[in-house]
């Protein structure tokens, strides 16, 4: 989309501190988990890096296509410019994991399709992804608010998705993270440290899925 850069500073340029610090807290009490710390992990739609810099890895890429991704990217991440359908400057089978945290909803079904066969090409045999995305059935009021949604996604749309497209579900949890950090709940960090510790907030509040899905063989 055109303008990419000039919509993301609107929306996000408030609260890049705040962003920052919440992911620290995200990354050290739900993602890290998930990741292999002598791994490699690829951040698609990285935006402004708020994930890759604050998760620990032995190698970190951050893929997107507003060129603010090579200025916020941090010392030790390899920044590239590029789109989630055609990721050809990162070789075939050399990632562990691939986080996508709140962008499949911004593409079109061929283009969704598309990018999970690069994530399919870019994982080594025993890889995974990690989704972060809104859950329509839990948001829908809300869910347009944003100009760039385009495709209207639950965690059963996902989960088939990635089926029929080369993965296996591990875990999926269909309300996990407010639906914005725009909401009353994130904006203290000691409530979202609290919220993580407590699934049971997560079935009151949450309106994003979250799940983790491995590479199976086409």
């Amino acid at each position: 989309m055109e303008n990419t850069e000039i919509m993301y500073k609107r929306r996000f340029g408030g609260d890049l501190e705040f962003r920052d610090r919440m992911y620290k807290v995200l990354c050290r009490d739900h993602f890290q988990k998930y990741v292999p710390r002598d791994g490699i992990i690829l951040d698609l739609a990285a935006g402004y890096c708020e994930f890759i810099n604050n998760i620990n890895a032995r190698g970190k890429i951050a893929v997107d296509i507003n060129p603010d991704v090579r200025r916020y990217a941090a010392p030790g991440v390899k920044a590239v410019l590029s789109s989630s359908t055609d990721m050809k400057a990162v070789d075939d089978s050399s990632i562990d994991i691939v986080f996508a945290g709140n962008f499949f909803e911004h593409l079109t079904k061929e283009d969704i399709v598309k990018t999970m066969s690069e994530i399919h090409r870019v994982l080594k045999d025993d890889g995974k992804v990690m989704i972060l995305q809104p859950n329509i059935r839990f948001c829908y009021k809300d869910y347009w608010m944003f100009f760039d949604h385009v495709s209207p996604l639950d965690d059963r749309s996902m989960r088939e998705a990635l089926e029929i497209n080369g993965f296996k579900v591990i875990e999926c949890i269909p309300r996990f993270l407010p639906y914005t950090t725009k909401s009353m709940l994130p904006k203290s960090l000691f409530l979202l440290r609290l919220y993580i510790r407590v699934p049971l907030l997560w079935r009151i509040f949450g309106s994003q899925a979250f799940i983790l899905a491995g590479k199976t063989q086409n």
